[in-house]
């Protein structure tokens, strides 16, 4: 959908993006002529304020310029754990809420959206957040809105094309983490987890090796998302896995001339 279907004459040659979630959001503006990022931002909304989601976020649009512009595309990205991965054999787009319910509390009052990712034959089925989808409505008119965890997963699995080998990608966030296993553009596994400490990591992990039959010894672990090599929670994969290394981001930096960090920080962000 386009917030403004103008001719090319009045277009702005300009997209943005939104990573939403009850407590912080992120947004990347990107000139769609060059393909290159503008500007972006995270902003994390402070609990004893005590206000309402949607006043939070009214907030952030006052508070930056950026989220005022004109734009030709918006798209918001719905970040939380309400969501599976559907093989598309299995997929009935009438029992939407049925594939939730198994790794989640399903009410029917819930509203429920999918993502299909026709190329892998799979369909991300969610729960997104219809006040903030309200708002956006309210503020943009038309928008697309997708799960973060749509991007991560097909990016890594564009990413994996001709790679037989299993890879693990851990893509880490505030109190979350994601574990992706791909081989050769096939999902063999996705599942996310919340975290306080480098011990309960590292548990995970490892747990997630035992299931799928890994030797620490010998596979692949690539970090993602808001770590870095000195911090406490790469030290303790570091020292349990024996390969282990920080997402690559040599290709992302020649194309957007952001750093390395923030190509991983930011990564579902800027590849939505």
């Amino acid at each position: 959908m386009l917030v403004n279907p103008a001719n090319i004459t009045e277009k702005k040659y300009k997209k943005l993006t939104v990573k939403v979630a009850p407590s912080s959001m992120a947004f990347c503006s990107f000139d769609t002529l060059n393909q290159v990022p503008l500007a972006f931002r995270e902003i994390a909304f402070d609990p004893s304020d005590k206000k309402t989601v949607v006043e939070y976020y009214a907030d952030a649009f006052a508070s930056h310029d950026e989220l005022g512009d004109a734009y030709d595309e918006v798209v918001v990205l719905h970040d939380n754990n309400l969501a599976t991965f559907v093989p598309a054999a299995l997929f009935d787009e009438d029992s939407l809420g049925s594939y939730l319910q198994f790794n989640n509390k399903v009410f029917e009052t819930d509203s429920f959206a999918f993502d299909a990712l026709a190329s892998y034959q799979m369909n991300t089925v969610y729960i997104p957040y219809a006040d903030i989808n309200n708002f956006f409505v309210d503020t943009f008119g038309n928008f697309v809105y997708k799960h973060a965890h749509t991007t991560l997963v097909s990016k890594l699995l564009e990413l994996s094309k001709n790679v037989d080998e299993k890879k693990m990608f851990v893509h880490m966030a505030a109190g979350h983490f994601e574990i992706v296993m791909v081989q050769n553009q096939h999902l063999l596994l996705f599942n996310s987890f919340d975290y306080k400490t480098p011990e309960d990591l590292i548990y995970y992990l490892l747990f997630t090796a035992e299931q799928l039959n890994l030797n620490p010894e010998t596979f692949r672990l690539e970090f993602l998302g808001d770590i870095r090599e000195d911090d406490a929670f790469f030290a303790i994969a570091y020292k349990y896995i024996r390969n282990v290394s920080l997402f690559d981001t040599t290709d992302l930096e020649q194309k957007n001339a952001l750093s390395a960090q923030d190509n991983r920080t930011h990564f579902i962000l800027l590849q939505s």
